[in-house]
């Protein structure tokens, strides 16, 4: 066992770990963030992606002892990051874009989609396919993600999301 001390969604928490156990198993089976989800085991679908120091990064490529010491963002802690309300703005806009259909690879979706935008504040659409290329998602086509991305950015049609403030600042939400 290896003891590791790390902070995950705000809470320090310190455990005793079998160096072979990956950071996803960890979040999930220890921590009962399971928000994080296993899609692939292989890092290919992005379902289970995170922010390790705030970095976007799949957690099933990670072992939990490689982030001792760092911060660990999941699902579940993002909106804690965003000081406006119960969702993060990439929370809400892929809610009101219809950005998911069976919610399996929406969690890493968003983590993926937050990140990029850190790193990209106005991308083209382009831009956001080539950003979120390494999650999979095999329902919705991505035509709503890649609205929710251009929303949470600023960017997109607020009439046709159904939404008229995420992502907009106040003097445009008003006119």
């Amino acid at each position: 066992m290896t003891r590791i001390n790390l902070t995950v969604d705000g809470a320090k928490v310190a455990d005793d770990v079998e160096p072979r156990m990956l950071l996803v198993q960890y979040l999930r089976e220890k921590l009962g963030k399971t928000g994080t989800v296993v899609g692939c085991d292989t890092s290919n679908c992005g379902a289970c992606t995170v922010h390790l120091d705030g970095t976007s990064v799949k957690s099933c490529n990670v072992l939990a002892v490689q982030a001792d010491g760092s911060e660990v963002t999941t699902i579940e802690g993002l909106a804690a990051t965003y000081d406006g309300g119960d969702l993060h703005p990439m929370q809400e806009a892929f809610r009101e874009c219809h950005g998911l259909q069976c919610g399996y690879c929406t969690p890493g979706m968003i983590m993926q989609s937050v990140a990029f935008l850190k790193e990209n504040p106005k991308p083209t659409e382009e831009e956001i396919r080539v950003g979120i290329e390494g999650n999979l998602c095999r329902c919705t086509g991505y035509h709503n993600i890649v609205r929710a991305v251009q929303l949470a950015s600023g960017q997109g049609d607020h009439q046709s999301a159904g939404a008229s403030t995420v992502g907009v600042p106040a003097e445009e939400a008003t006119s």
